[in-house]
């Protein structure tokens, strides 16, 4: 449990709203934060974020200047450190939430939302700014290597940000299947976290890889996804994956899974 409080955090909200930039301030300062900068565009939060790097950046999806993607790839490339991000958008669609998710948020809020969702990203947040590092029985943590598969850079540093502050050190990454098999080749594995989606090879093809081709059926695999299509997703499971795991995430909920498919 983090031993930081939602008091301790320093956010900064961009919404180019003045009403509803008001209400949402209103509702973190009944969960105990005070320390909230308010910003219209996403121009307005860069120049904050270089100036005062915030531990927590609260956006709307659509900014006078950029939408809340196009400001999450921005931060990511101008700061030394991945700043947690939280969408709060009224936007449905899932083709324009998609890169969102993709992008390794904290978590996405609809309009309106409810104390019980603000609290569960609040401590989102705190558990990825003060970690605990897991405690597994059958592991050493520090020497557990790790196969990051994943299309997307953004989502990558996201997941491989999580698995660090769990302890977890010895990370290699892939771009896609086919990447991940050439490594595959090289190395020997404790876990193989996956994206579904991606070019060359999918997901469900590298699962298949390992399974039936390599022969491995020991090693545990992670499908990391943001796929709602429970046909799709029954072909995964029948592949042979370990757990799935939905983006965005709660750092608590792969801890727990970590728990369940390492400790088994």
């Amino acid at each position: 449990m983090s031993s930081l409080n939602a008091s301790d955090l320093s956010i900064l909200l961009v919404e180019p709203s003045s009403m509803q930039l008001k209400l949402i301030m209103r509702h973190l300062q009944e969960e105990g934060i005070e320390k909230i900068d308010g910003v219209a565009s996403g121009e307005d939060a860069l120049q904050h974020i270089s100036q005062y790097p915030p531990d927590l950046v609260i956006s709307a999806m659509y900014l006078p200047d950029m939408t809340a993607n196009q400001l999450i790839s921005k931060i990511n490339a101008d700061s030394e450190q991945l700043i947690p991000f939280m969408l709060i958008s009224s936007e449905t669609a899932a083709q324009a939430l998609e890169p969102v998710r993709q992008a390794g948020v904290m978590a996405i809020l609809p309009k309106p939302f409810t104390h019980e969702d603000l609290q569960r990203a609040i401590r989102a947040t705190l558990d990825v700014i003060d970690p605990e590092e897991i405690q597994l029985q059958n592991y050493d943590v520090s020497e557990l290597n790790i196969l990051l598969v994943d299309d997307s850079l953004t989502s990558r540093n996201h997941i491989a940000r999580v698995l660090n502050s769990m302890g977890i050190e010895h990370i290699d990454q892939a771009e896609n299947g086919r990447d991940a098999i050439e490594l595959l080749a090289r190395h020997q594995y404790d876990l193989i976290v996956t994206d579904l989606n991606m070019p060359e090879m999918d997901g469900e093809q590298l699962v298949h890889y390992i399974r039936d081709e390599i022969g491995d059926v020991v090693v545990p695999i992670l499908m990391a996804t943001t796929e709602n299509n429970q046909t799709t997703l029954g072909n995964v499971r029948q592949a042979g994956v370990s757990a799935i795991l939905d983006k965005p995430f709660e750092p608590q909920v792969i801890r727990e899974m970590l728990y369940r498919i390492l400790d088994e």
